[in-house]
């Protein structure tokens, strides 16, 4: 699995509608660029934020954008032992199991290459 994976219904959305895409895009950038944190921070903070909204898709996405910028496997899983205590055991170990899956796609060899 690559670092660019998209899910199929992320991409059909963004096909579906082109311009929302480009403003949310846009939304995003200006979010990124209006404090001082730096990348890894700001990765970690949107994974915090996808651990206590229980999103899978957003856990998965910002779990692999994360590795990418040579955030840790350890680091990545101390993020939802944090969650613990405000969001709830089910929740983090919810997902801890999606970080580790996503971990292990990582590694897995590709085909085709």
């Amino acid at each position: 699995m690559n670092d660019e994976y998209l899910p199929f219904v992320y991409e059909s959305f963004r096909a579906s509608f082109p311009d929302v895409s480009n403003v949310l895009d846009q939304l995003g950038a200006e979010a990124d660029s209006a404090g001082p944190l730096d990348d890894r921070t700001r990765r970690l903070v949107k994974l915090g934020i996808a651990v206590g909204a229980v999103s899978e898709g957003a856990i998965r996405s910002n779990t692999r954008k994360a590795l990418s910028l040579g955030v840790s496997e350890s680091e990545i899983q101390q993020v939802a032992v944090l969650a613990i205590s405000t969001r709830g055991f089910p929740a983090a170990v919810a997902a801890f199991a999606w970080m580790v899956e996503v971990f292990a796609a990582q590694s897995e060899p590709r085909t085709g290459d």
